[in-house]
């Protein structure tokens, strides 16, 4: 990812800048928010940009961003895909349609944790609104986590950035370790959870 890119449209459009990298951030998971959230908290202290508009502007990007793929997995909802699933797809992937429903119900009843602390997490925090219009989560509850949750995120980087100054770039690949190490942890963690399922089925 060339971060001069990044760099360039925040020092250009300022605000709307920010704003529009953070919403696409959070269709388009390559594009990283430690980058565009590290170097405005620098920037903060070399151009007319200020600390508090910019978490805002970063938070209503965020939020921009996870509303369309709500609205995407809203689209799909679960009906239509245990139709898919139904057929030869279901085999393919070796899944039933009840596997949708343990999932979806899963979602209403842990959903708020899941879309507030997936906000900490690379990749999850673009994924994880997927499955919360899929499941039809409540969508004030879902405004809300992912607001609370994108706030805290956006306001410690941007601090953070600000307070390593000139060498913010160097914060920026302490996160990027900070996300494959957690990324690592939810893939065992999945993956064990995966084989103790399959475990209890044979017996």
């Amino acid at each position: 990812m060339n971060t001069t890119f990044l760099t360039d449209i925040i020092n250009q459009y300022g605000y709307l800048g920010i704003i529009f990298l953070i919403a696409i951030e959070n269709i388009f998971p390559p594009i990283p928010s430690e980058v565009v959230l590290a170097f405005t908290g620098f920037a903060t202290l070399t151009t007319s940009l200020k600390v508090f508009p910019s978490i805002l502007a970063a938070t209503f990007g965020a939020v921009i961003g996870a509303l369309i793929l709500y609205a995407v997995g809203r689209l799909l909802s679960v009906p239509r895909l245990e139709k898919l699933i139904a057929g030869r797809w279901g085999k393919i992937l070796h899944l039933k349609p009840a596997d949708l429903e343990k999932a979806a119900n899963f979602f209403k009843r842990y959903g708020g944790q899941a879309v507030f602390f997936g906000r900490f997490v690379p990749v999850v925090r673009s994924l994880i609104s997927l499955p919360a219009g899929m499941a039809e989560y409540s969508f004030s509850r879902f405004i809300i986590f992912t607001t609370c949750g994108t706030l805290i995120w956006n306001t410690a980087l941007i601090w953070l950035g600000r307070l390593a100054g000139h060498a913010w770039p160097h914060f920026v690949n302490l996160f990027e370790t900070y996300g494959k190490f957690a990324l690592l942890l939810i893939a065992a963690g999945l993956i064990g959870y995966w084989l103790f399922r399959r475990a209890k089925k044979a017996k």
